[in-house]
């Protein structure tokens, strides 16, 4: 069964995208979890392109994302502006955040809550 919403994980790294989406699904077993990490040719960045499949391939219709650095967060505002889904951003650490969020998804926790409780561990 999936949930109504799923978790989007974006990193600089695909190691560090992989393991946190492997991590959290651990937890968050009806959640959609999906991820994307590093450039293209397999170096350190992001690629609109993976950011942005990795949003709509995501089962559901709104979508939390993470992100660990700037640019990041660039591609998924970007993607925001082009995609029907619903994107819910963030600035919380990659980890913690994804974790906490999938958690409670999992737990059907009405959004209203998880918004409160991730307020505690937004970066400012």
């Amino acid at each position: 069964m999936t949930k109504p919403y799923g978790v989007v994980i974006i990193s600089h790294s695909k190691d560090v995208a992989k393991g946190v989406h492997d991590i959290i699904k651990e937890i968050a077993p009806d959640v959609s979890i999906t991820h994307a990490g590093g450039t293209e040719d397999g170096g350190i960045g992001t690629s609109f392109d993976a950011v942005n499949e990795a949003i709509e391939s995501n089962e559901a219709d709104k979508v939390y994302t993470f992100y660990d650095l700037g640019s990041a967060k660039m591609n998924i505002e970007t993607v925001e502006e082009i995609s029907e889904k619903e994107i819910i951003l963030f600035n919380a650490p990659i980890l913690e955040g994804a974790y906490a969020t999938a958690a409670q998804v999992q737990m059907d926790e009405k959004p209203e809550v998880i918004a409160a409780n991730l307020k505690g561990i937004e970066i400012k």
